[in-house]
């Protein structure tokens, strides 16, 4: 595959992200949505890496995914306490947390 092809798979991964986190009303969909966001910027960043020879755009990635870990476990702890206490888990119940 040439540098066009992953690019282009990136892009389409991105929009795919994308669309699930403007689309949907679960939060843990559009969890899912944000990873994939993320895993399509690894995929360009490790490709660039790849092509330029060097080891930053792999750096950048492993980086990445270090704040994707974060972000779901701080994410999925929201999600919880919030469905504990609502019983749902629907992006159109945030106002409570105004609360």
């Amino acid at each position: 595959m040439t540098l066009t092809h992953y690019v282009v798979l990136a892009s389409i991964i991105f929009a795919i992200g994308a669309i699930t986190v403007l689309v949907r009303r679960s939060a843990v969909i559009s969890l899912m949505g944000v990873e994939l966001m993320l895993n399509s910027a690894n995929l360009v960043f490790v490709t660039f890496a790849n092509v330029t020879g060097s080891l930053e755009g792999q750096i950048m990635a492993f980086f990445v995914m270090v704040v994707a870990a974060a972000e779901v476990v701080v994410g999925l702890a929201i999600i919880v306490s919030i469905f504990r206490a609502r019983r749902t888990t629907s992006l159109d119940d945030v106002a409570l947390l105004k609360n």
